[in-house]
């Protein structure tokens, strides 16, 4: 999984940070996933290496304008890509639909490749063979959601050399005992995959909380997460411009990493004022003011990308829910 951070600002454009989108890319299928799509984001697409005919799914954490603007421009361009046919799924609150269909009144486009909309709720919205997402709603000015992106447990490796040992054929077989199976060999021998794979490897977790003040649900969904993206858009000394305006300080932002025991906690959805290095306060000030409760933060800025990597914890075949071994 790599994230590439499209757009950190928040609020409006300003010539160091263009407005929110956050891609989250798939190694294994080349595919990729955008959260929030704030105007000009495919612009930022264009100066990065990814690819608009790889886009997969939207989700849409809520619909201010610096989180949707660039949506429908997005997908219409995306039509005017060679040999691009595959579906876009696009999940976001409820009146998502209803802003796309208001401006396809006035403003028809064409879309020439499948495209749904869903309509979120809090719990599980996607299970797919490799991930599932959650979303859970948190508190701003108008309703928002934050979205856990949840990796299943991976097989571990097939161990190719003792099998051949045991006279087993490479093949269909192979497969079978990766996948944990019980196969039964020409001479009648019984062999249990789980004998000859390596243990399972814990799945990633990735959350992106979206706009929203320090709240219970989002603590509760990035519990454990490898990384919590978390909006900053003001530090600490400007806590009453983040009340009133439905925000979280960088502070807020490191307590609610550090309660919900996050791995990696990264800053984004900055306000401009931060922008001017010789300003009263920097975008570094935000930073290390998140690190003072929470040292394993980072700052985002567009254009920088970050892997996230595989837990080294492994987990116990024998247990269902998927305990530590």
């Amino acid at each position: 999984m790599i994230l590439s951070f499209l757009g950190t600002g928040s609020g409006v454009p300003s010539t160091k940070r263009n407005v929110s989108a956050i891609a989250l890319s798939f190694r294994k299928t080349g595919k990729w996933w955008l959260f929030d799509c704030g105007e000009g984001t495919q612009h930022q697409l264009l100066k990065s290496p990814l690819k608009i005919s790889q886009l997969e799914k939207i989700f849409i954490t809520h619909l201010h304008g610096d989180h949707i603007f660039g949506l429908l421009g997005l997908l219409a361009s995306r039509s005017l890509s060679a040999r691009v046919e595959t579906r876009i799924d696009v999940y976001g609150p409820p009146g998502l639909f209803d802003y796309v269909q208001a401006v396809q009144a006035v403003s028809p486009m064409h879309i020439g490749y499948p495209l749904f909309f869903h309509t979120i709720e809090p719990g599980m919205i996607l299970d797919t063979d490799e991930v599932t997402v959650t979303c859970a709603p948190v508190q701003h000015r108008v309703p928002a959601f934050a979205y856990a992106i949840e990796e299943k447990p991976i097989s571990g490796a097939l161990q190719v050399e003792k099998a051949k040992e045991l006279g087993i054929p490479p093949g269909p077989l192979f497969g079978a005992l990766k996948r944990g199976e019980t196969v039964v060999l020409e001479d009648g021998r019984t062999i249990e995959g789980n004998t000859l794979v390596g243990p399972m490897q814990a799945g990633r977790k990735v959350v992106v909380s979206g706009d929203t003040m320090p709240c219970e649900a989002l603590q509760q969904l990035a519990h454990d997460a490898d990384v919590l993206i978390h909006e900053s858009t003001y530090a600490h000394v400007h806590l009453e411009l983040a009340v009133r305006s439905g925000h979280s300080t960088a502070r807020q932002a490191a307590e609610i990493a550090k309660a919900a025991k996050a791995k990696q906690l990264i800053l984004t959805h900055i306000s401009p004022r931060y922008d001017d290095p010789e300003g009263e306060w920097t975008a570094l000030q935000v930073l290390e003011e998140a690190r003072q409760t929470f040292p394993n933060t980072e700052l985002a800025h567009d254009f920088w990308q970050y892997e996230v990597k595989r837990p080294r914890g492994i987990l116990d075949r024998d247990d269902p829910n998927g305990g530590t071994a």
